[in-house]
């Protein structure tokens, strides 16, 4: 499906990433690892998990290099786009998986909180995207594939800085789309459901929880890389979509539109807005719901 065509992925040296690179690579393509090797909330680097990654492509009979750069410094985005032009003489696909965590409760949370998890996420999808948009403008083709989540689309506790930054990538994604279009070049949004040790918190004292467990087990990054590559093959003419992956189901998620209006012909005040207009669409509000309201039911 990717045969000849070269592919960056951000954050590849571990979980999501990683499996993304592996299946572009199996797939034909060959790939820039990109990692800088940190742990989750940023800190340090490692340029291990990277090369391990190359070492297994490079191993299975496939082209890849490394690539340390951190996606929140313009000059290494632009220097990303330019190693898999000099290495591989083209760049395809920009995948914009990297990212960080600094959960905690709002009122607890500092400004290097909010401005690192903005960083890395929103500003490094928009730093990838603004590096590569003159080359995928001149050779007039190009996809973009980025990464949002449930805790923006839907909610979370201890979340505003990641999930700010999630929403607002899938307001760039949108517009790439859309800006990018009479390029040829698609931009699409996934929010991926996948393991993680946090799971393991989960009770396990019955059968059943335990049975519980291990089926969410199964919703291993692996799961989120086939709708990656497919997104990715040229033949490929969608665009300006959010997806969801959860084991083995792919959701289209829905995008904001008005679902419900009122009227007044002499316009609106602070009283009849409070007494007319917020009661007539109660009925239609949304609840503050978690990711966990909505998919209550187990991965299948």
């Amino acid at each position: 499906m990717l045969e000849g065509k070269s592919v960056i992925v951000t954050g590849a040296g571990r979980g999501i990433g990683r499996d993304i690179a592996l299946m572009m690579a199996s797939h034909g393509a060959k790939v820039v690892v990109n990692d800088l090797g940190a742990a989750s909330d940023g800190a340090g680097a490692d340029a291990t998990p990277a090369q391990e990654v190359v070492n297994e492509i490079i191993a299975a009979g496939g082209e890849a290099v490394t690539n340390f750069g951190n996606v929140a410094r313009p000059e290494d985005a632009k220097a990303m786009v330019e190693q898999s032009m000099d290495v591989f003489g083209g760049i395809d696909v920009i995948v914009n998986n990297a990212g960080i965590l600094r959960d905690v409760i709002f009122h607890k949370m500092t400004e290097d909180d909010w401005d690192s998890v903005i960083s890395v996420h929103l500003k490094g999808s928009f730093n990838m995207a603004q590096a590569v948009a003159p080359q995928f403008k001149m050779q007039a083709s190009g996809c973009f594939i980025n990464f949002t989540s449930t805790s923006g689309l839907i909610g979370n506790f201890g979340q505003a800085n990641y999930s700010a930054a999630k929403m607002g990538i899938v307001g760039l994604s949108k517009s790439l789309a859309l800006d990018m279009s009479r390029f040829n070049v698609r931009s699409n949004c996934i929010a991926p459901f996948a393991w993680s040790r946090l799971i393991g918190t989960i009770a396990t004292k019955t059968e059943a929880e335990k049975a519980r467990v291990e089926r969410i087990k199964e919703m291993t990054p692996a799961k989120i890389a086939p709708l990656c590559v497919a997104l990715a093959d040229p033949t490929c003419d969608t665009t300006g979509q959010i997806f969801c992956i959860r084991n083995n189901e792919i959701f289209l998620m829905s995008q904001p539109r008005p679902i419900r209006s009122v009227h007044r012909s002499e316009g609106w005040t602070p009283q009849t807005v409070r007494d007319h207009a917020l009661p007539a669409m109660k009925a239609d509000f949304y609840d503050l719901d978690r990711s966990s309201d909505v998919f209550t039911w187990d991965p299948v």
